[in-house]
């Protein structure tokens, strides 16, 4: 199993299908989908937010949203 990169950023974007573009604290700036859990949990974002995201090593430029920080 691959070991995860967890990263924080600030929602900049909503777009549509639950994507959103997030602006990491290193002005990164990556395409980041909600995961499952949040889904399921009807967790609304919103333009501003700050979230935890894991990423993978091998791709840089997704991500997936894992937790919302405020």
């Amino acid at each position: 199993m691959e070991d995860h990169i967890t990263v924080e950023g600030r929602i900049k974007t909503v777009l549509p299908g639950t994507m959103f573009r997030v602006m990491l604290d290193n002005d990164h700036e990556v395409l980041a989908v909600v995961c499952g859990k949040m889904r399921k949990r009807w967790v609304r974002l919103t333009a501003g937010d700050r979230v935890r995201m894991e990423m993978s090593p091998y791709d840089l430029n997704k991500a997936r949203i894992v937790w919302r920080l405020g």
